[in-house]
């Protein structure tokens, strides 16, 4: 079944084409990496997903249920099955960290406030800042804020997450740590992803890595060999409002485009 599907979708505004019969199937664990240069349409998509923008033409599908003409109070149990991981963490300033991980279970008001407490120390401990839960944002690092970000957006337990450039910025270490959370999602948990980013080091480690729980009960990251291929992670990328390239980490590196080569120099 698939947990988001685009199908000859178009989308203009004014006079600028953003999509042009777009098309995209997404399952459930698996990820789909999309590059592209600027306006070529990735936050248009992510935005489609989540209902803010509506195509012009053509459907879109989340859990196979169409959300193209649904209303703000038929969008919002739906919505509630997303997370979006910003580029910046998108915290609120005022709140702290366990207060910005909570804020959603306390807005629906389905949640006592023992299971609240309880679901965010799972979380903030699940992204390595249980430690940090009264700290505000402001006496965090970027890393910690993005991964704050993401405790936030596991707050509904979702099927699908959104990342918009959750790497961008940080040093390759904390961006490895970032890619290894998403990764735990998608391989443990079953959780669908659609990652956009110029990162190509970190797109590349979702390709080429798998997460695997080890008889001790840690999770041990893996590098994909030939008899481990990762048919989980994707890469998309978009020109022109269109689908230019759909493949693996491979078949993109050995694309004879000069539109590619420039993207991935």
């Amino acid at each position: 079944m698939s947990v988001i599907r685009f199908e000859n979708v178009f989308k203009s505004f004014g006079d600028q084409v953003v999509l042009r019969d777009f098309n995209m199937e997404i399952r459930a664990g698996e990820t789909k990496v999309i590059l592209g240069g600027g306006g070529s349409g990735k936050t248009t998509i992510l935005k489609m997903v989540l209902g803010l923008v509506r195509p012009d033409s053509g459907r879109v599908y989340i859990e196979e249920r169409d959300i193209t003409n649904l209303s703000e109070t038929e969008l919002n149990p739906i919505r509630r099955r997303i997370g979006m991981v910003f580029q910046e963490g998108a915290l609120f300033d005022s709140l702290t960290v366990g207060e910005n991980v909570a804020y959603r279970m306390r807005e629906d008001k389905n949640h006592s406030e023992k299971e609240i407490d309880q679901t965010v120390r799972k979380l903030l401990g699940f992204v390595g800042l249980e430690h940090a839960i009264d700290k505000f944002p402001s006496e965090l690092s970027g890393g910690m804020v993005r991964r704050a970000g993401i405790a936030r957006a596991l707050s509904e337990n979702p099927s699908i997450l959104l990342y918009d450039e959750p790497t961008a910025g940080l040093d390759p270490i904390t961006s490895r740590s970032i890619c290894e959370l998403v990764i735990e999602l998608r391989d443990l948990e079953g959780v669908a992803s659609l990652f956009v980013t110029h990162d190509l080091r970190s797109a590349t480690t979702l390709a080429t890595e798998f997460a695997e729980i080890q008889p001790d009960g840690e999770i041990e990251f893996k590098r994909g060999t030939d008899l481990v291929c990762l048919v989980n992670t994707r890469f998309l990328m978009l020109k022109d409002g269109t689908v230019f390239f759909e493949g693996n980490d491979e078949a993109l590196k050995n694309v004879k485009d000069e539109y590619v080569q420039e993207f991935l120099s």
